[in-house]
């Protein structure tokens, strides 16, 4: 949720706000839009827009949610009730799937407002797990698979009871075979975009908000690591007492899709280093409308015209900054208490540095000669990640985190 705040406000939300509701006073893209005389609406089968008032649906003139998603294992077992796993149950074909009513009531709004100036925001949890697309999916990856479903640990998968590298091979089936499910249904409504006529005026922006690790970098399983227990197991999602322990941001989960096709523009590729609080003045910029000032995004529509292509010197990726012993909303919107910094990783055109004020933690990776990042570099060239914890630390300070969590971060110990 924390990325979508990003991409609703174009700005370093992680200064001000975790894992928590929009605030009234908050302006988004859609209340910008909306006030220039787009329809705005926006469908999302994500649960966390609008639960205990979160508050995501506002600035949208039209909000479609589509239940479903909130099936998931976690919040059945932190609720302590099972109404929403009924819709899955109730499933019976493809169609069912929450991506593919999402993207079939997004096409029809389309149907009725197509004519219209419009801004629609189209948002799917999907491939989050449970990864249950239909068996033929995962098929095409696992040609024998027998359907059983890999629910992944959040740990190293090493440490996860029953879990095997098998079991790691089927998940990683699963989790395509719900990818291509996902693009299949996004190209559903994408046909229809082209079917109307609106290709040719009508800007399409296509993002995320994070990787997966599935089995890399020592068996990760999961967006987060949970700590052990007592017992030396690592914790569940329905534990209360459940923490986080020590969780790189590589590149796996921090270098996701931004694509975009802009009408008159043509076909490029950007090497620029981008953040997701770009994406909303990249929108206004497209739009002719101007960019308020409290916006810290920067448009890319520059770039996609090839006027500029200088891009960012940095981007910093990071759960929203929290010390040991603090309690937290990551993965989803229970609060577990880090047992561990979490840590923060800095990129630049050749860099990865990844960030935690505990010694001996830090990481520095070449990209270009380590892409899977699998030497850490930070002693041979430590001048460089100095560099980029003055970077870090210069951040904090301008976006305003509190002095507090600076302090905290304010040395590199390796």
């Amino acid at each position: 949720m924390p990325t979508r705040a990003d991409h609703q406000t174009g700005r370093w939300t992680m200064s001000f706000m975790g894992w928590g509701a929009l605030g009234n006073d908050v302006k988004t893209l859609g209340h910008i839009l909306g006030e220039e005389g787009y329809h705005t609406a926006a469908v999302s089968d994500v649960p966390f827009y609008w639960r205990h008032g979160m508050n995501y649906d506002d600035g949208f003139q039209t909000f479609f949610p589509i239940q479903g998603q909130e099936g998931s294992g976690t919040r059945v077992h932190q609720i302590g009730h099972n109404e929403s796993r009924d819709i899955r149950a109730w499933w019976r074909t493809e169609s069912d799937h929450n991506v593919a009513r999402t993207m079939v009531r997004a096409g029809d709004w389309l149907e009725l407002h197509y004519k219209e100036d419009f801004f629609l925001y189209v948002d799917t949890w999907d491939p989050h797990e449970p990864w249950d697309a239909p068996a033929y999916y995962t098929e095409l990856y696992e040609p024998d698979f027998d359907g059983q479903q890999v629910d992944p640990p959040y740990c190293y998968w090493q440490d996860a009871p029953g879990m095997s590298e098998k079991k790691v091979r089927t998940g990683r089936a699963t989790y395509a075979g719900s990818v291509t499910m996902v693009d299949t249904w996004i190209g559903h409504l994408l046909r229809k975009v082209d079917n109307m006529g609106l290709r040719e005026k009508t800007t399409v922006i296509f993002t995320t908000d994070h990787g997966f690790y599935i089995g890399e970098h020592g068996g990760m399983f999961g967006k987060m690591m949970f700590a052990m227990d007592e017992n030396g197991a690592p914790f569940k999602f329905g534990d209360p007492r459940a923490q986080w322990q020590h969780s790189p941001l590589y590149e796996e989960i921090v270098a996701i899709p931004l694509l975009m096709s802009v009408p008159g523009e043509q076909q490029s590729s950007y090497s620029g280093i981008t953040s997701a609080v770009d994406v909303m003045p990249t929108v206004l910029d497209a739009l002719d409308v101007p960019v308020p000032d409290w916006v810290q995004g920067k448009s890319l529509y520059s770039a996609l015209r090839g006027t500029d292509r200088a891009g960012r010197d940095f981007t910093v990726s990071t759960i929203p900054f929290a010390d040991v012993g603090q309690k937290v909303k990551s993965v989803d919107n229970v609060e577990r208490t880090l047992a561990a910094f979490a840590p923060t990783t800095v990129s630049v055109d050749e860099w990865s540095f990844v960030y935690t004020p505990e010694p001996g933690l830090s990481e520095l990776f070449h990209l270009p000669s380590d892409p899977g990042q699998t030497t850490n570099r930070i002693s041979a060239d430590f001048s460089v990640a100095r560099d980029l914890h003055r970077t870090l630390l210069d951040f904090m300070q301008e976006i305003g985190v509190p002095e507090e969590l600076q302090r905290s971060r304010s040395e590199l110990r390796i």
